[in-house]
């Protein structure tokens, strides 16, 4: 899976900050916090081929059901495209 903007995960006062860096960073106003969820995701998107790889990493770090993971997953994927960054 590919991401269309550049952006460096940063961790800050406990909190997980994506800050967009280079061209993006003058495109984008403001930094995006990620909680637990959204900082596993995003690490794991660029190795992912597809959802399916995410449903099943999200399944093996934690302890929820396949249709938790799924609606999880597909609201933090949902919000990157809304922002064109997926």
């Amino acid at each position: 899976m590919e991401l269309k903007r550049e952006f460096v995960l940063r961790n800050i006062a406990d909190d997980w900050i994506l800050v967009p860096v280079g061209k993006d960073a003058i495109d984008m106003n403001g930094l995006i916090v990620l909680n637990e969820l959204g900082v596993f995701l995003w690490q794991k998107i660029p190795e992912a081929a597809n959802e399916d790889d995410l449903l099943s990493a999200v399944l093996e770090e934690y302890d929820v059901t396949p249709d938790e993971a799924r609606a999880d997953i597909a609201d933090f994927l949902k919000k990157l495209r809304e922002m064109q960054i997926f």
